[in-house]
């Protein structure tokens, strides 16, 4: 079982008193592979939309407990509410969900020019967070592969939650890396995942130009106790090995890639999805990345089994900046089905219609797209020679 280095199950809490945060040590959380657990986590069929119905891992506990801490101690900018969430009508299955407050009081987002914009140490970055921030530091064990790289990867609060429970990972942030997703972030993502019980606790990255807020290299990851189309839709191999697939019946397609869960086969897609979207960031070409539990490729159906974790890809049309006048802003979640919408006017009319203009706004022009698309087959191709 994955413990703190003082086996002591408080030691994720922050001291009563602030001024002694400074120097409080950031805590371990140690796992090794008989914690990541890659089957057997399902939706309940009685209660999805329930978090606490569910059980918990230690993993879970550990970021539950110390993030409802960080909530008592207003360290957010705002208390996160039960959002009011609705299932927008129609075939997609969009997950929509009022965030005024987020809309209104996170930090404004910084200014890029570039997908590979340099990290600048003047602008806001994770080097200047409260100590409080911190809830732990992810440690893995020798005995899982990729050890020898191993390396320190902080899980923070994003203090503008979209929900509950969620969090930044942050990897090594006194190197000052941009917002470049690299295989030791990829990994610590993927693994966040199957730490989790939950089988709604998602993983993200969004590329500057493709709403990334903050040029310093980070995941998110978050609970959403909701079923989302990327978990279970359709897709069609690209590629002879069938490494890379076509994700089908979204209002965007992405890039899908698969793995059953650690060893090997986790350590290979790190290693594609990697070169693909270093293929994107050296083409200047914005994109997004969800992981998720998920059913296999091919065929599927909404009774298929979560039997191992998806990891979705999005090329898209590069946007520097927010959208103020719409419902909502197109990248991670939105792509994947989640829709935080920012106003209660938006909520009450917003459309399967509407939430599929916005997302198709964001993809690329048809003959890029089959350029990309030819591209990342020719990537995977290259691995089998």
């Amino acid at each position: 079982m994955a413990f703190p280095n003082d086996s002591n199950e408080t030691s994720y809490l922050l001291p009563p008193n602030n001024e002694d945060w400074d120097g409080q040590a950031i805590p371990d959380f140690v796992y090794g592979q008989k914690d990541l657990m890659a089957e057997g986590i399902q939706w309940p069929r009685n209660a999805p939309g329930i978090l606490e119905a569910l059980p918990q891992s230690p993993f879970d506990a550990a970021l539950c407990c110390a993030w409802k801490q960080r909530v008592e101690l207003g360290l957010f900018r705002y208390r996160l509410r039960e959002l009011q969430t609705q299932i927008l009508p129609g075939a997609v299955g969009f997950v929509a969900q009022l965030n005024v407050e987020r809309g209104v009081q996170r930090r404004r987002p910084q200014t890029f020019k570039s997908v590979r914009q340099a990290f600048d140490p003047e602008q806001f970055n994770f080097n200047k967070i409260q100590p409080g921030e911190v809830l732990f530091r992810l440690h893995r064990e020798p005995d899982l592969p990729g050890t020898l790289l191993q390396e320190d990867i902080l899980v923070v609060i994003n203090v503008s939650p979209l929900e509950w429970g969620h969090v930044l990972l942050v990897p090594e942030p006194a190197r000052g890396l941009p917002q470049r997703l690299l295989p030791g972030a990829l990994r610590a993502g993927i693994e966040a995942v199957l730490l989790s019980l939950h089988p709604g606790f998602r993983v993200g990255f969004n590329s500057l130009g493709g709403l990334a807020s903050v040029n310093h290299l980070h995941l998110h990851g978050y609970y959403l106790a909701h079923r989302l189309p990327v978990e279970q839709a359709p897709s069609k191999p690209l590629d002879p090995g069938g490494h890379l697939h076509l994700l089908q019946g979204l209002p965007a397609p992405g890039f899908l890639f698969y793995t059953r869960g650690p060893g090997l086969d986790l350590e290979s897609l790190i290693c594609r999805v990697c070169r693909a979207t270093d293929y994107l960031t050296d083409h200047e070409i914005a994109h997004n990345l969800f992981v998720t539990r998920g059913a296999p490729p091919g065929k599927t159906s909404p009774s298929s089994a979560l039997t191992g974790v998806r990891v979705i890809l999005w090329a898209r049309k590069s946007c520097f900046g927010i959208k103020d006048g719409e419902a909502f802003n197109v990248a991670l979640c939105e792509l994947a089905g989640h829709l935080p919408v920012k106003t209660s006017q938006d909520f009450s009319s917003l459309t399967e219609a509407a939430a599929v203009a916005l997302i198709q706004d964001c993809r690329l022009p048809p003959s890029q797209a089959e350029e990309v698309q030819a591209a990342l087959v020719a990537l995977m191709s290259q691995e089998e020679q």
